[in-house]
């Protein structure tokens, strides 16, 4: 008997017998009523989706957080619960359930599970997380897997006028940047548009009179050359890491470009912090707002 791909249903795998009722006992345990995952293994977001998919008896679509980890996105916790758009609302704990209408340009087939479009699943996601910072991550995170436009997701819009939470999409969609590489980058971005700041361009490519490579850097203003870079833990602990930060510190200030370095603590415990220093640097290259 070799191992069975999972995540499965378990009253088919029986009647099949691909399996005997014991091994599948001591070998598997249920995520969902009915669905069946090693004993011990945490599922990815991706696989927590298609066990919700089979726990709908494959009749529902997947949407947000769900959809969002099919299409590629990162950034989609594992504990979150999985979301379909079904008729059956009496979903286990782990399974999120809500009915809607879906049109057919709106679901895509995806390993031959019904997923939302990643305009439809944008659509969602900006309307059904409460925190706007948190929204704007998930869709940053989409943008940057699926390449979805803030057009495609007006569209969507249009289609389902009146929609709930519509206002609260508008607001997020209007902060979508699939160039942030990290929710924290999208956290920094974000703490510079509520100081009063514009949004920062992301992704900047930095290159020398010659056109030579230089760098890229997280996000900034480039007419005034002034970068932000979020550093997390490995540019702290891996000395390789560092080292290339140095050389690259030094590269950019060849180049004329002043950089405001950013770690967690200061984005989280001093955000102002972190914003006064961009703004400093902003004021001595007379950039104004």
């Amino acid at each position: 008997m070799g191992v069975l791909p999972w995540p499965f249903i378990g009253a088919e795998a029986l009647a099949a017998r691909a399996i005997p009722e014991r091994a599948m006992r001591d070998l598997y345990e249920p995520v969902f009523p009915g669905i069946y995952v090693p004993w011990g293994v945490s599922p990815s977001p991706r696989e927590r989706a298609v066990a919700a998919w089979l726990w709908s008896r494959r009749r529902g679509t997947l949407a947000g957080r769900s959809a969002a980890a099919l299409h590629g996105a990162k950034w989609v916790d594992a504990a979150d619960p999985a979301e379909l758009i079904h008729d059956n609302r009496r979903a286990p704990s782990g399974i999120s359930v809500w009915s809607d209408v879906l049109t057919p340009e709106e679901v895509v087939d995806i390993d031959g599970m019904g997923v939302t479009s990643p305009a439809r699943t944008a659509f969602d996601i900006g309307r059904h997380v409460a925190r706007r910072v948190a929204a704007v991550q998930r869709l940053d995170a989409l943008a940057a897997a699926t390449d979805v436009k803030v057009t495609d997701v007006e569209a969507i819009m249009a289609a389902h006028p009146g929609a709930r939470g519509t206002p609260r999409l508008r607001g997020a969609l209007a902060l979508m940047d699939g160039g942030a590489e990290s929710p924290q980058e999208t956290a920094a971005r974000l703490a510079l548009v509520d100081a009063g700041l514009p949004a920062p361009r992301t992704q900047i490519v930095v290159r020398n009179a010659y056109g030579d490579f230089i760098a890229r850097i997280d996000m900034g203003y480039e007419d005034v050359k002034v970068g932000i870079e979020y550093d997390g833990p490995q540019h702290w602990t891996d000395p390789a890491v560092r080292q290339r930060d140095i050389d690259k510190q030094v590269e950019l200030a060849d180049e004329k470009w002043r950089i405001v370095r950013v770690s967690r603590d200061l984005l989280y415990g001093r955000r102002a912090t972190y914003v006064s220093r961009v703004m400093n640097e902003l004021r001595r290259r007379n950039f104004t707002w």
